[in-house]
């Protein structure tokens, strides 16, 4: 299984995405407010991490759905785990600042972007031409 190119394909979406949270923070979130800005983050970021996968789809080389799939929750589940540690040991932020971007009924839309990013391996399998299936 290819699981060391899974581990830094998302290295690289990480890297995408703690830039475009940097950027977005510094000129889009003035402009629209903190929050407004977190969401509309969660349709470019997902954007971004299909470019990503996209790119990366030949290279990672997978042939099964199932592992396709679980490269997929790895992903989801590294995403969370970095989140998690970086508001609150880094950032300093407290559990309800952490918890509201992935509250739905609140207007956060974070989860809706993890179901995108778990999917994303094999939506990006099947795009690419000529990718292995």
């Amino acid at each position: 299984m290819p699981w060391r190119r899974a581990l830094t394909l998302w290295l690289l979406i990480i890297l995408a995405e703690s830039v475009h949270g940097t950027l977005r923070t510094v000129y889009l979130a003035p402009v629209i407010g903190d929050f407004r800005s977190r969401q509309l983050g969660v349709f470019t970021g997902t954007f971004i991490i299909y470019l990503v996968a996209l790119t990366g789809s030949r290279w990672l080389g997978s042939r099964d759905a199932g592992t396709l799939l679980r490269i997929g929750a790895l992903w989801v589940g590294m995403t969370v785990l970095f989140e998690v540690l970086l508001g609150r040991l880094v950032l300093g932020y407290d559990w309800p600042r952490v918890l509201a971007d992935y509250d739905l009924a609140h207007g956060g839309l974070l989860g809706l972007g993890l179901v995108a990013m778990f999917f994303t391996p094999l939506l990006a399998a099947r795009l690419v031409p000529d990718a292995p299936r």
